[in-house]
């Protein structure tokens, strides 16, 4: 390898030493069992007014099968949402291209694997999904399947570190705080970050250009900064082009490339840390 791609290994490096730690810290405070977690303040009461519309009780902890239960109930809810959503895409707004339905195959396929952040795709995102689908259904499903794993997660560690308590915490809760505490923020700076370094976003329809060889060429627009920032902190995959981040309106320079894979690697580092401090034992 060349000197630039080790000095780029060695920053992608300092940045996780750095970033994992801190994240892993707020990981901590966020789902352990402490009554006050950072940023109460602020988050605490969308969390609340989100508990009262979804009619949940935050204060009551779930057994495993209950939590499993919750789980399972709120991804099935979830695949038939997705779905539908691109069933009658056709019908709705944010649609400058006039993006048919789906067909139900490929519907089905995509509700399936988004809702469970294996995201394959069986298509061409720019000439199938609607700008509100992309999304309502699909970056969405980018927070809120990130949000599911790193449920089972801390559910997992409250399972191995507490002794004497038949419970593991609350599903409707982890989810509730990974979004609003962990994932929101995180990608709304990673977003703003992604745009101004040139990936697109917009509500734009499809442009067609004449190139300087004088044959014509179609641009797609659409929300894809925002896509892709959540798209790589919450480890998915595809992306609005289904080519997984190597198109160039979706990554167009080393910089971009640099903060997704930073992206990327943040959560799976910091989860670690995350679980030596809600077992006492850092080291």
């Amino acid at each position: 390898m060349s000197a630039a791609d080790w000095s780029e290994i060695g920053a992608l490096v300092a940045v996780l030493a750095v970033l994992s730690p801190l994240l892993g810290r707020y990981l901590a405070a966020v789902f352990g069992d402490a009554t006050t977690a950072p940023g109460d303040r602020v988050f605490g009461r969308i969390e609340r007014l989100i508990y009262r519309l979804a009619g949940v009780d935050a204060e009551r902890e779930q057994r495993w099968t209950t939590y499993a239960v919750s789980l399972l109930a709120f991804s099935a809810a979830s695949v038939l949402g997705v779905y539908l959503l691109q069933r009658v895409q056709g019908t709705l707004p944010f649609n400058p291209d006039g993006r048919g339905a789906v067909a139900p195959g490929i519907a089905w396929n995509t509700a399936v694997s988004f809702v469970t952040n294996t995201n394959w795709q069986a298509y061409s995102g720019e000439s199938t999904m609607s700008h509100l689908t992309q999304m309502a259904a699909l970056a969405v499903q980018n927070f809120v399947s990130a949000a599911v794993g790193m449920a089972v997660a801390v559910a997992l560690i409250r399972g191995l570190v507490r002794q004497r308590r038949s419970t593991i915490g609350n599903f409707w809760v982890d989810l509730t705080r990974g979004v609003v505490r962990v994932l929101l923020p995180i990608s709304f700076v990673a977003a703003l970050l992604f745009a101004g370094a040139g990936v697109i976003q917009n509500f734009s329809a499809t442009a067609s250009v004449t190139t300087v060889e004088g044959a014509t060429q179609q641009i797609p627009g659409g929300p894809i900064a925002s896509q892709e920032a959540i798209k790589e902190l919450g480890t998915n995959g595809g992306g609005p082009f289904n080519a997984n981040s190597i198109h160039p309106f979706e990554n167009p320079t080393g910089l971009t490339n640099f903060l997704m894979v930073v992206l990327l690697l943040l959560i799976p580092f910091a989860l670690a840390f995350a679980f030596g401090r809600m077992a006492k034992q850092p080291k």
